[in-house]
């Protein structure tokens, strides 16, 4: 979870928005910053309306009824979510699920929602703590997040395989989620995803003995990540397990903003680069690309990188549900 090269160049005095200089490694995470690099809220998108009634109709008796559409908020154990989605699923297609980062809303990504949408049924969602959601009502876990995606699934998507296309913090759960659902996730697109040994590379490139504004930055991520952010979702580190042989397609960001945290920017950048890596693992069929022209936020800095990778990922899942 990244910030902006602004919210990096506010850390060297650390001064203006205290929280921003988090997002370094955090992308928006403490106290619910907003991020100058992320992209302009807009409303989210519109309906795609299908060229087939006929096809439209017996694609919701396949997915168990009417789906929602356009943006509502839902229950998922008692807790309000605020749900936006857009565009029909046709035959074989999966439906794409897009997450945001720490501290961004769906509206984030309503850019590449409503491009998305012209071909696919595309939906997001904010997380408990974000955007238009529900508070969370005590601290979170993976597995708690976990729960109510799969409630968000269940209403969005109905029986329909889905692709999670996942921005920063968005991307480390869908990572995480996608291994215990494999019957249900059938592709990942992981958008500069927090690293997934993320304290172990912070402490290691910004040591006990390091003076500067880095001190501050790493106390300040080592504390989100332990759950002090709007989330109240405690980040472990730990190992990337297998998602099986789904398509898998990892962006990392092309500028390298990290850079230029005084003394440490080198560092932090390899580091970065190193957790894009271990995501790899996650299948046999997973690929490493580079957003050149983009900061964390690909989606923004870039969104046609973004969408051609979610559609390649969502055309390999279609076909391998076509042979199944």
């Amino acid at each position: 979870m990244l910030g902006s090269t602004r919210s990096i160049r506010g850390a060297r005095g650390i001064r203006g928005n205290g929280a921003a200089t988090a997002l370094v490694w955090l992308c928006c995470a403490a106290a619910g910053a907003a991020l100058a690099g992320c992209s302009e809220d807009s409303d989210p998108a519109g309906s795609a309306a299908s060229d087939d009634p006929r096809a439209a109709a017996a694609d919701r008796e396949r997915d168990g009824g009417d789906l929602l559409t356009g943006t509502e908020k839902i229950d998922v154990g008692g807790r309000s979510v605020n749900v936006s989605c857009a565009g029909d699923a046709a035959g074989d297609r999966p439906v794409v699920v897009l997450l945001s980062g720490g501290g961004d809303d769906l509206t984030k990504l309503a850019g590449i929602q409503k491009t998305l949408s012209a071909e696919d049924r595309v939906c997001s969602y904010d997380r408990l703590g974000q955007g238009a959601s529900d508070k969370p009502g005590g601290p979170q876990t993976l597995k708690s997040t976990g729960e109510v995606l799969t409630g968000v699934l269940d209403r969005v998507a109905g029986d329909r395989p889905v692709v999670l296309a996942g921005h920063s913090l968005g991307g480390l759960i869908s990572a995480r989620y996608a291994p215990d659902h494999r019957d249900r996730v059938k592709g990942l697109v992981l958008m500069d995803a927090t690293s997934p040994t993320q304290s172990a590379d912070l402490r290691e490139e910004v040591p006990d003995s390091a003076t500067g504004p880095a001190v501050k930055l790493r106390e300040q991520t080592l504390a989100v990540l332990g759950g002090q952010g709007p989330e109240k979702l405690t980040v472990p580190d730990g190992e990337v397990r297998s998602a099986g042989d789904i398509p898998v397609e990892v962006i990392r960001h092309g500028k390298e903003y990290l850079a230029q945290v005084p003394e440490y920017g080198p560092g932090l950048e390899r580091a970065w680069l190193g957790g894009q890596r271990k995501w790899l693992t996650l299948s046999e069929s997973s690929r490493l690309s580079t957003a050149e022209n983009s900061g964390h936020h690909i989606y923004a800095d870039e969104p046609e990188v973004a969408v051609r990778a979610i559609r390649r990922v969502t055309a390999r899942a279609a076909d391998a549900e076509g042979e199944g």
